[in-house]
């Protein structure tokens, strides 16, 4: 089969011919539809310090992915032939503290599809049974390409209660634009997403995330004011791993108000603690989905109309793959698709 390879240090990747992966007991062989990339792929890609203290070749890459169900091995539940399915790409380990008690996305143990162990970026993936998520029928296999970005954008955007809230998303890249269109969905009274890239901000706006905000030109005090907001944010949404956007959001919440983190800052920032205590601010950090109840909850978002397929902007095929990346890396871009077969 063809699969993208990071075959060894350095820089690229490398479409070629691999073995066909073994399915074992309670695993299922899946058929790679289309794939989505991701800002974890472009670390690979680059070959950055991340990506070498992490990697190691050869590997075959991609987490974000649709397939359908093509063989399922002896013991598996949960699927069968012909299903449409997306993958949760952290495979736990099934006997910390926190998997027995129901909280898998917490164990230490985890390992990641295309990072730790083979990925989606083939033309099939074999993944434990248990760790497919089924869609219903008739789903946009766009949508469900990017079933894993959007859990994330979901888990985020669902930390807090938002309803009736005045949210702050920071970062309108792809799961900054799926949280505001959550948290817009799920009756925030007002979203606001910031940004510098006007590409991102533009397409954000197109989509309906709510009101956007190149914060090179406008503050966060002056957009309060338009929107008759009397105080700070209610809830925010740090997307872009920005220390400046997290600096602007802390300065931006009303007091009480409760952050959540998703964006991956590069290096170390500093942080005014002060504010944080004596506004009685809470904090949370976001890693990937809850499993699996992310999984359901987002399934019942694109059931219940949010489109999440518009933030798909670009498709390549995998002979292609040079491109795609491209573009995925080029800042003007939403979702970038790699399509590897057809239904």
């Amino acid at each position: 089969m063809r699969a993208l390879v990071k075959a060894g240090p350095g820089a690229g990747l490398e479409l070629t011919d691999v073995a066909m992966p073994a399915v074992g007991a309670g695993e299922a062989l899946v058929r790679v539809l289309r794939t989505g990339i991701c800002g974890t792929d472009l670390h690979i890609v680059n070959w950055d310090p991340w990506a070498q203290a992490n990697i190691t070749p050869p590997l075959i890459v991609g987490h974000e992915f649709v397939g359908e169900v093509v063989e399922v091995g002896p013991g598996s539940r949960g699927v069968q032939v012909g299903d449409i399915v997306s993958g949760e790409g952290h495979i736990v380990c099934e006997r910390c503290r926190h998997c027995r008690a129901g909280q898998r996305h917490l164990c230490p143990n985890t390992e990641g599809i295309g990072v730790h162990r083979d990925g989606a970026f083939a033309e099939f993936i074999a993944m434990p049974a248990g760790n497919l998520w089924r869609h219903p029928d008739g789903i946009d296999l766009d949508a469900a390409a990017v079933f894993d970005p959007f859990g994330n954008a979901v888990h985020t955007a669902l930390k807090f209660p938002v309803h009736g809230e005045d949210v702050l998303v920071a970062g309108a890249g792809p799961i900054g634009i799926m949280a505001a269109l959550v948290a817009r969905h799920a009756g925030a009274r007002n979203v606001v997403i910031t940004d510098v890239n006007p590409y991102r901000l533009e397409l954000a706006g197109r989509l309906g995330a709510g009101t956007t905000v190149d914060v090179r030109k406008t503050t966060l005090e002056e957009v309060r004011q338009q929107l008759g907001m009397a105080e700070g944010f209610d809830v925010g949404m740090e997307m872009s791993g920005d220390p400046a956007a997290l600096h602007d959001m802390i300065e931006g919440m009303a007091n009480g108000g409760r952050i959540a983190m998703l964006g991956l800052p590069s290096k170390e920032s500093s942080v005014d603690w002060s504010r944080v205590v004596l506004r009685m601010l809470t904090i949370s950090g976001i890693y990937g989905r809850e499993m699996y109840e992310t999984w359901y909850q987002a399934s019942v978002l694109v059931t219940a109309g949010v489109d999440i397929s518009r933030v798909v902007t670009h498709r390549f095929t995998a002979a292609d793959y040079e491109a795609a990346f491209e573009a995925a890396g080029s800042g003007h871009s939403g979702k970038v698709i790699i399509e590897w077969a057809e239904k």
